[in-house]
């Protein structure tokens, strides 16, 4: 019975997370269980170039449809000295806009011809906008529904750089549009 009595008398062990504690020292047990490393598997296309093997052929981008009141405006702009016209279509992108239209103009004088210009070739293909801009901002937006037109001043549309902001929206040549 005696022997009985001292198996029942020992004292529990100390919970894992007290002993921690209560040790001297701060240092993770070996018996710590650590996540497991995350493999990221090779890209197939690094592994075909790094094998000698040819890439896969890149797949052919389809020129979008280029609806008739984004080609009067770009032609607006175009004819009313804008530079560096840039459309980017966004359709798959962005909830806001299919199109947007990045121009830049020379002075504040430029920015309110260029400005007036969409609004009339716009109102000419019955196609109703909202302008906003403020004076000596640098910054003209306006807004025909499914395309966006943003006309900067040099250094304001360097400093807000909405081709890097939307720069996975497809490129589509202001050349082609022209010639549309």
């Amino acid at each position: 019975m005696s022997a009985l009595k001292k198996k029942t008398k020992k004292p529990a062990a100390k919970p894992a997370a007290r002993r921690r504690l209560v040790g001297k020292s701060a240092q993770p047990s070996a018996r710590t269980v650590r996540p497991a490393r995350r493999v990221i598997p090779a890209v197939p296309a690094l592994k075909a170039k790094s094998r000698g093997d040819k890439p896969a052929a890149k797949p052919m981008l389809v020129m979008p449809k280029i609806p008739a009141h984004l080609a009067a405006a770009v032609r607006a702009l175009d004819d009313k000295k804008a530079v560096e016209i840039r459309v980017l279509e966004m359709g798959q992108i962005s909830s806001v806009a299919d199109f947007l239209v990045i121009a830049t103009g020379t002075s504040e004088p430029h920015l309110r011809a260029l400005r007036i210009a969409l609004e009339q070739a716009l109102d000419e293909v019955g196609v109703t906008s909202r302008s906003e801009s403020q004076n000596n901002s640098g910054w003209t937006v306006v807004d025909a529904f499914d395309v966006l037109f943003h006309v900067f001043r040099d250094d304001i549309r360097k400093s807000y750089a909405l081709e890097a902001l939307w720069k996975d929206g497809l490129d589509i040549p202001v050349s082609a549009i022209l010639k549309a």
